[in-house]
């Protein structure tokens, strides 16, 4: 088929003149230019160059008036939100784009770069650009206010424990640190057998009874005061009170369950051990490795005392130890021991059956609680047959020469900043004992370490604990939390830099099983290049940011770090543009 040819014309637009500067121009309803349209015309006369924004140094929060504090990260769409809503005359024009325009966190000044729209004459559509400048007032909030005010708090959460230690307001210290719960709270104060929580709102104190009510066996009562009422108004102001009573059983603890409760638990013994304290109370019976669980309702349905608890731990000595059976983590045996302060005597062993037998060797040190000169008044205790009770219950391992020779440990935990009463000499040493007694526990129980955060204590001398006695050499299986289950005080969150000119980006958490050998290779990456090794942080994208060998870095760190093939294929995976520790040079320093 033979193509047919269309003829096609070339069409001139005509143009005129400019009114104002004579230059030619496609025509337009106000024949002119966009330079003189824009030097006649300005859009944005009514949008001021300048404002501000109130920002509360206390709780680092941004003021939306006329009352409301929103918080809200630097350069993020909330913020931006916030900025936006402040611009005055934006209504009147089309916001086609807005962006941050980067400027020094410590400026208190921030740039957001407006282009807007806007129709003038009959269908000319002009668009226009500039930067607006907002200025950071620092201020406080009303609730800093209130809370710098003494005693100025709308509700309280009492909570209190009927026991003569505080090793269980140590571990619910260390969960409220992980969780944050305690963001809200005006004021912390201590006290003899409890703990106060001060708010400034109601929800935020109900808050705080949700989470323990979440992590602990807890009844709760609630009270309230009226402070002032308006009649006219119908409007009271009251100040509210909830008392949270911990149920008084710790971990460790010998308890002696009523009869009723025992048959409707399995038909388990009376006699039992609290091996955990949770939700609900977690029971072992030592004669026969059977387990139990009280709840909360089953608890304060028919409550029970402790006989013993950590104050009355005695050392014992294993002289023998014949295992019996397995059940679980746990390993029943018959273990002859004898009391620390028998040991050479003619007398004085006991011949018991316990549920450490997976644990347990000759020679060992165990705490355990002496039946044999028990004095109690628990009426249940007293109807039991004696002569069919264990001598001993031995509750756990002991360490008595590493615990002596320790000075310091690796690891520390972080507190409450709470206010204390003053207390005499006798107080203060009973409560360094028993938060010792709970770094012990933290360090022989790997369960109870996962619930929390343990940090590197950075002050930490190897020197001071390299002095052992020759009698410790039997005590190899010394329990110590490893290297991954630390937290890095300093860097808990681990900056990893995504450059975008000469900031840095997002934030973000690392895994636990990447935790040490990132370290590792922090340190080799310091010492090659001579920088501190804070600089490279611990994230595996400055590896290939700075074009080094990946494969040369983790052979030599393979041995001190364990790194897994994931890692290193994770780490491949990584792409970075302009590296923030970037040199002159685009190759890296040979060292």
């Amino acid at each position: 088929m033979n193509s047919q040819s269309y003829y096609n014309p070339n069409v001139t637009l005509p143009t005129v003149l400019c009114c104002v500067c004579g230059l030619p121009i496609n025509p337009n309803s106000a024949n002119m230019c966009v330079p003189c349209l824009r030097s006649k015309i300005d859009i944005s006369e009514e949008i001021p160059r300048q404002s501000y924004i109130n920002f509360c140094r206390g709780c680092q929060r941004y003021n939306i008036p006329p009352s409301h504090w929103v918080t809200a990260e630097l350069e993020s769409p909330q913020l931006l939100a916030i900025l936006l809503k402040r611009v005055k005359g934006l209504s009147k024009v089309r916001l086609v784009d807005a962006s941050f325009v980067w400027t020094e966190p410590h400026s208190k000044r921030i740039k957001v770069k407006l282009i807007i729209e806007k129709a003038v004459f009959s269908s000319t559509v002009l668009q226009h650009s500039f930067v607006v400048e907002f200025v950071v007032m620092p201020s406080f909030c009303e609730d800093c206010h209130q809370g710098a005010a003494k005693d100025h708090w709308n509700a309280v959460v009492q909570l209190r424990q009927k026991v003569k230690h505080k090793k269980t307001f140590y571990y619910l210290e260390q969960l409220i640190l992980k969780h944050r719960a305690h963001v809200r709270t005006i004021n912390i104060k201590e006290r003899p057998d409890g703990l106060d929580f001060y708010y400034s709102t109601r929800n935020d104190a109900i808050k705080m009874v949700d989470f323990l009510q979440s992590v602990a066996p807890v009844r709760l009562k609630l009270s309230e005061r009226l402070m002032s009422t308006d009649l006219q108004s119908n409007t009271a102001n009251f100040k509210h009170t909830y008392s949270v009573e911990i149920v008084p059983i710790c971990k460790d603890d010998f308890i002696c369950l009523p009869a009723k409760l025992a048959r409707s638990s399995g038909n388990i013994s009376q006699v039992l051990l609290c091996l955990r304290v949770g939700t609900s109370l977690k029971l072992i019976d030592p004669n026969t490795l059977q387990l139990a669980e009280v709840t909360n309702e089953k608890y304060w349905k028919e409550p029970f005392s402790a006989i013993c608890s950590y104050g009355d731990l005695l050392e014992f000595v294993v002289l023998d130890v014949e295992p019996v059976s397995t059940r679980g983590k746990f390993a029943l045996a018959d273990v002859q021991c004898v009391r620390a302060r028998d040991l050479g005597r003619a007398s004085g062993s006991f011949f018991t059956r316990t549920h450490l037998g997976n644990l347990l060797r000759p020679g060992d040190s165990c705490l355990g609680y002496d039946l044999t000169s028990l004095n109690t008044n628990n009426s249940d205790f007293e109807s039991l047959d004696h002569c069919q009770l264990l001598p001993v219950l031995l509750v756990k391992k002991h360490y008595p020469y590493r615990r002596k020779n320790r000075r310091s440990r690796k690891w520390k935990l972080k507190t409450l900043d709470k206010e204390i009463e003053c207390t005499n000499q006798f107080e203060q040493d009973k409560a360094s004992a028993a938060f010792e007694s709970f770094l012990q526990d933290v360090e022989e129980d790997r369960e109870l370490r996962s619930t929390i955060n343990i940090f590197k204590n950075l002050h930490f001398n190897s020197d001071d604990c390299a002095v052992r006695n020759e009698e410790d050499e039997g005590e190899e299986d010394f329990p110590e939390p490893s290297i991954e289950e630390m937290l890095d005080a300093s860097t808990a969150r681990a900056a990893v830099f995504h450059c975008n000119g000469k900031k840095p980006g997002a934030i973000v958490n690392l895994t636990r099983q990447h935790r040490r050998s990132t370290a590792t290779i922090s340190f080799c990456l310091a010492s090659r290049y001579s920088c501190p090794p804070n600089q490279f942080g611990t994230g595996l994208k400055f590896l290939l940011a700075r074009e080094i060998d990946l494969k040369s870095i983790l052979s030599e760190t393979k041995e001190a770090a364990g790194i897994h093939w994931a890692t290193r294929q994770a780490a491949k995976s990584v792409t970075l543009s302009t590296p923030f520790f970037a040199t002159k040079s685009s190759s890296p320093r040979k060292g």
